[in-house]
């Protein structure tokens, strides 16, 4: 009785539903619909609805409310924390609904939640423009831009979530509207980096920059026992960095490529990955500051397209592989920081990952504190721990790793808070990553999913009305 009744269930979504609905019985397509790019994630939901349009998505929000159904909401891209599948639940996918739209006059741009970076990029770089986004290029617009939005161009044009002008959201009662500065007002605050916690947006607008067409960069190994020297190098540099540059300096291994000297293949490695977002001559002269940092094993920096900087690193980050992340944020780099983070790196126990520093100030910081949901904007640096592998064997091993690394770096006064999108798979509900906008986002949480709806997404929970 209970398959009959869900297969009743079903067809009552499909009557009304232009998209396709996935369910287990439809094999083989059922297992690509529930897959994730993270390979360590293997839920398995009742149904994927894979949405058109807003139609479709009011109907999904409706049916898995009235059928109280879990609900998760996927882009189109990574989601590294799992959140965007959910067992036993219904997914509302998305990726159909990934249109871009450049109105290069009024520099502004329309994107459909199911797009990519990648996607934006092609469309807005062929009018000379810009929306600050990830640094891999298939990462989606949305969870990026909901949990803040860290790229290439952070420091000179601020965050993914600062650049946005609008949102079509449905919320939990399946009513559609717009959210911006001048509507829904306390929505839109929240969805500047309050995570994906109050509704499905099914599209979002955005301000671009001119940007490119080609763009100064620099991206230079160093071999590993430079670490503390090349971190000490970059914490006297990022103070006094110009707003157009944006540093990323990370521990990782050299891999076994003909780019690389074959002697150092496999060793130990500090990298500095950055980005110029000014005249590229500018641009080069600039970096060779970070250039000299300490005697090079391989440096492939230059000048070359934008699009080609945005694509730079997708081959590290394949859809199936194993991925887990968890971050804070650093009010400093002193010695000992310095010392522990290293120590941390060189007990990694897979060879694929990197620990990575992320540049702050800039355009970042001079957003308020809560102008928008976004927290620990002052933050100089933030920190990640990215274990990606290829063996489950080692699954256990890697997560322990990360942990334990976090634990450790937590124990230092300078650090404090957590990246929204890099929080590792725990499913509990954190105030950790929002700082003192915890409050105010429970608040929206209560004024526009009440009954936690959308709980899929480690979100607050409702606060007091």
């Amino acid at each position: 009785m209970a398959t009959e009744t869900a297969e009743i269930e079903v067809e009552t979504l499909r009557a009304e539903f232009k998209g396709d609905i996935v369910t287990p019985d439809d094999e083989p397509v059922y297992d690509d619909a529930r897959r994730v790019w993270n390979g360590m994630i293997n839920k398995r939901p009742a149904m994927v609805a894979r949405c058109e349009g807003v139609a479709d998505v009011r109907a999904a929000v409706n049916f898995a409310r009235d059928h109280d159904y879990p609900i998760a909401v996927r882009g189109g891209g990574h989601g590294v924390a799992g959140r965007a599948v959910v067992d036993d639940g219904l997914v509302i996918d998305l990726e159909p609904m990934n249109w871009v739209h450049v109105t290069p006059e009024a520099g502004r741009v329309r994107v459909g939640a199911g797009a990519t970076w990648g996607d934006v990029d092609h469309e807005t770089q062929a009018f000379g423009l810009a929306v600050p986004g990830g640094v891999v290029s298939d990462t989606g617009i949305a969870g990026l831009t909901l949990g803040g939005g860290m790229g290439h161009l952070r420091r000179k044009y601020g965050l993914s979530c600062d650049n946005l002008v609008s949102a079509d959201v449905v919320t939990a009662d399946g009513e559609f509207l717009t959210a911006s500065e001048d509507s829904h007002e306390e929505l839109f605050w929240a969805l500047r980096g309050g995570g994906g916690n109050f509704g499905v947006v099914t599209a979002f607008e955005y301000d671009c920059h001119p940007v490119g067409p080609d763009v100064a960069m620099c991206f230079v190994w160093f071999d590993g026992v430079e670490a503390p020297d090349v971190l000490r190098s970059f914490r006297e540099y990022a103070p006094d960095a110009p707003d157009e540059v944006s540093l990323l300096p990370f521990y990782a291994w050299v891999p076994e490529l003909p780019e690389f000297p074959e002697a150092s293949w496999g060793d130990p490695a500090i990298a500095v990955l950055g980005c110029y977002a000014g005249t590229p001559e500018k641009g080069e002269e600039e970096l060779r500051t970070v250039r000299a940092f300490a005697e090079p094993v391989a440096d492939f920096s230059g000048t070359i397209p934008y699009v080609e900087l945005q694509t730079m690193l997708d081959e590290d980050y394949p859809s199936g592989r194993y991925y887990y992340w968890k971050s804070l944020y650093l009010d400093a780099l002193n010695d000992d920081v310095i010392d522990a983070v290293v120590d941390c790196a060189e007990r990694c126990p897979v060879s694929l990952s990197t620990v990575d520093i992320w540049q702050g100030g800039g355009a970042v910081s001079r957003v308020g504190e809560t102008e928008t949901a976004f927290a620990h904007r002052d933050a100089p640096y933030g920190l990640n721990f990215e274990a990606n592998w290829d063996d489950p064997r080692q699954t256990e091993a890697v997560i322990e790793w990360v942990r334990d690394s976090v634990a450790e770096m937590e124990e230092f006064p300078e650090a404090r808070g957590q990246y929204v999108n890099f929080p590792g798979l725990e499913e509990e509900s954190s105030e950790v990553p929002f700082g003192e906008n915890a409050t105010r986002l429970a608040k929206v949480k209560a004024d526009y999913d009440p009954d936690d709806v959308f709980h899929a997404h480690g979100n607050l929970k409702p606060g007091p009305e």
